[in-house]
């Protein structure tokens, strides 16, 4: 199954969030951004779309396929 690869954790470094700032603003656990940020789980459309716009960038930006 394909993953996506993510940019997360380089978007939260340059606003200053932590992982448990970002699960907040998004309304998941903690635990979920570790996961996604380690390439270990895809969000949901809609849970890729809130964390971009938390993130102040594009789902296209943030997420890429890696085969």
């Amino acid at each position: 199954m394909p993953i996506l690869a993510t940019r997360m954790k380089e978007f939260r470094a340059r606003l200053g969030l932590t992982q448990e700032d970002l699960a907040n603003m998004v309304n998941v656990r903690r635990e979920t951004i570790v996961h996604l940020e380690k390439g270990k789980y895809n969000p949901s459309l809609k849970l890729a779309f809130d964390i971009a716009k938390a993130l102040e960038t594009t789902v296209d930006e943030l997420f890429s396929y890696d085969e």
